[in-house]
């Protein structure tokens, strides 16, 4: 039986999301894959998608929506990869209790406001230009490694050159061999 992997799209959900099908053909022959929409998963109904709309719809509320109905959804421990405000979303639920083994966060928002960590292996990766990812001290804080991809900004989970990097770390983890 496969291992069971949720992973959590960024904030555009399905809408944007394409880049999403790279991942599962990497991760499907080895994990049962669970996949949810962020923007469902917090409920949003945004008529008009812009980013500050869809941005201000998470922040104010939609965020610990989500969280609420991913506890509700998933008890079992389960490995997690998460883009973006998924990430967060993962993070706050694993702050809650939600059995995660293992959080692969790419270009996770808002985690660097958290003052605690998930109980969890945490894999953080980040863009070097990206404006979102949280400092040094932050990290030394909270005793977490961030690994900084250089020449690349918040949406680089969406580059084939990442994908493929993350999906073999992934497989290798879950084959516990070299891939």
């Amino acid at each position: 039986m496969a291992e069971k992997l949720v992973v959590l799209s960024d904030m555009w959900g399905i809408k944007k999301g394409l880049w999403i099908t790279s991942y599962f053909g990497y991760l499907q022959q080895y994990y049962n894959i669970q996949f949810y929409d962020i923007q469902q998963l917090a409920t949003l109904d945004i008529p008009v998608q812009t980013e500050e709309n869809v941005h201000n719809a998470f922040v104010e509320g939609g965020i610990d929506v989500a969280v609420a109905h991913l506890l509700k959804r998933e008890t079992k421990p389960v490995r997690v990869l998460a883009f973006s405000t998924g990430g967060t979303i993962a993070w706050k639920a694993g702050l809650k209790g939600w059995p995660m083994k293992s959080l692969t966060a790419i270009s996770a928002t808002r985690i660097r406001l958290e003052t605690a960590r998930p109980d969890c292996d945490l894999d953080l990766i980040y863009g070097e230009y990206d404006m979102f990812k949280p400092g040094l001290h932050w990290a030394n804080d909270l005793g977490v490694d961030i690994k900084v991809i250089p020449n690349f900004g918040h949406e680089l989970y969406s580059d084939e050159k990442i994908i493929d990097e993350v999906c073999m770390n992934m497989l290798h983890k879950v084959t516990k061999t070299a891939v």
